[in-house]
């Protein structure tokens, strides 16, 4: 039964692309849903985004391992999100642009700002879809007579295909397929029969030591690190971006990320409670990663179960077609032009939506292969993150905030952040918490320092960034008519 749902599913996946397909007539259509989302899609599509294997099954193994204190690695995200609904969001929605570069183009000029941080944002995309497409391929070989190598190619073809149908219009629906399947899955199924399974809340106070209720567990310093590397992640990431870039309005895109704040802070505290319940029935448990696919086939009745790990391969795959979409998105608006000096295409219309589906495809493929090539792609996505967060945050929110930052400033900040984040790599280790800090400081000293003793932005270009935020803002209230 549970692998009948399942199947059921990823078929379902590939129909609402194939359904999708219909819409994705420009390239706007393509990349951000012709930026027509009302605030239940939105809502539900931001939430799908970013709650991927990290918030459920890590999640829950962080929640088996340390207790309540597990919930921190997703609290971050969710806090992350709120900070970029309330205070950014609306000005990113405001500019109609598809790439964080394009936006660091129109805030500074054209020049080695956007180009640096497109390489950057390439390769963090491209990982984040390598450690997603590795998390949903590790319930499938639970749950299929096959080995990872197939599981990983079972999983992409699914994700390729509807992703590549409808681009951004496919992974909304689909992501709304998910965000029910997750949302029925962990807080209707698998909570209540977990929390039964160890005797209700009195029995996970009976039965675990007190430090599983303690909120620093997992200790002060890693509780911290998360909020900035995953927090400040969420402010700056294209995957993000690109979402909130699909917002019918600025309103819709700061009010319905608000939402899904909320939904992902409570979302993290569900996944940790599972944790907790997993620990006191599987006290022994070696790998607490398992910890949530035993769990849906364990302590849940059978059919209900394949719901349950439907919403866990759900969560998977939304963040994996929104890395890949991302990934695509970066290279063919970023990348190649810039390698080939050229502009990226603007046409808007079914050329450029033919030519959208091939890079997508091709970065579909090239994810699979190195999924299948690099069984652990932990330290290389910890790498992309320390590069994202410590060589782009500064400069890019202080584009954002600083009308005295200059181009100069915030390429140097780039390039100074991401050169300490690797000699801390390199003197403290990889997965050390200093680099992620080194980076920061040195990247807010440089931006700060270089943009005061140069020359301020050229005035044409403020004023049509002004132009640009102004001018999405007042056409706002015209837009409400748009689609859900």
């Amino acid at each position: 039964m549970n692998v009948a749902i399942i199947v059921a599913y990823l078929v379902a996946m590939v129909a609402i692309g194939l359904v999708a397909a219909r819409r994705a007539r420009s390239a706007e259509d393509y990349r951000v849903a012709g930026r027509r989302l009302g605030p239940v899609f939105y809502t539900g599509t931001m939430a799908a985004v970013v709650l991927g294997g990290a918030s459920t099954v890590g999640g829950i193994a962080l929640g088996h391992t340390y207790g309540l204190s597990g919930m921190w690695l997703v609290v971050a995200i969710a806090v992350g999100i709120l900070a970029l609904s309330l205070f950014f969001a609306g000005r990113i929605a405001s500019l109609k642009i598809y790439t964080v570069s394009e936006m660091l183009a129109l805030r500074f000029g054209a020049g080695i700002a956007s180009r640096v941080s497109s390489i950057v944002m390439l390769a963090y995309t491209v990982m984040l879809a390598v450690t997603s497409t590795s998390a949903y391929a590790s319930i499938f070989t639970v749950l299929f007579p096959m080995g990872r190598t197939s599981a990983i190619l079972l999983g992409s073809l699914v994700v390729i295909a509807y992703s590549c149908l409808g681009g951004m219009w496919s992974i909304t629906l689909t992501d709304m397929m998910q965000f029910v399947f997750m949302t029925i899955g962990i807080f209707a199924i698998l909570l209540p029969s977990s929390l039964s399974a160890a005797g209700g809340w009195s029995g996970l106070g009976e039965r675990l030591d007190a430090t599983y209720f303690s909120l620093d567990g997992m200790g002060f310093q890693s509780i911290v690190t998360m909020f900035v590397v995953y927090g400040f992640g969420m402010l700056i990431g294209q995957d993000i971006w690109q979402r909130v870039l699909t917002a019918r309005s600025p309103q819709t895109a700061r009010w319905g990320g608000v939402l899904s704040a909320v939904y992902i802070g409570i979302f993290g505290v569900a996944g940790a409670v599972i944790g907790m319940a997993a620990a006191v029935v599987m006290p022994s448990l070696e790998v607490p990663d398992d910890a949530f696919a035993r769990m849906a086939v364990e302590h849940v009745p059978a059919g209900l179960g394949g719901i349950v790990l439907s919403a866990g391969v759900a969560a998977m795959m939304s963040t994996a077609s929104g890395a890949l979409i991302a990934a695509a998105t970066v290279a063919r608006v970023d990348v190649l032009p810039m390698l080939k000096g050229a502009v990226s295409s603007t046409d808007g219309g079914e050329e450029e939506v033919s030519g959208d589906r091939r890079y997508m495809i091709v970065l579909g493929v090239a994810v699979t292969i190195f999924s299948v090539l690099v069984p652990d792609v932990v330290t290389a996505l910890t790498i992309a993150y320390d590069l994202l967060v410590g060589g782009l945050l500064v400069a890019i929110l202080g584009g954002l905030t600083w009308r005295r930052g200059n181009a100069v400033g915030a390429a140097s900040s780039m390039v100074a952040g991401a050169i300490a984040v690797v000699i801390g790599m390199i003197a403290f280790g990889v997965m050390a918490n200093a680099p992620i800090y080194i980076g920061l400081t040195v990247s807010a000293v440089v931006f700060v320092a270089v943009s005061l003793v140069t020359r301020p932005t050229d005035p044409d270009v403020l004023r049509f960034w002004d132009e640009r935020l102004a001018a999405r803002e007042s056409a706002a209230p015209e837009e409400r008519t748009s689609a859900v």
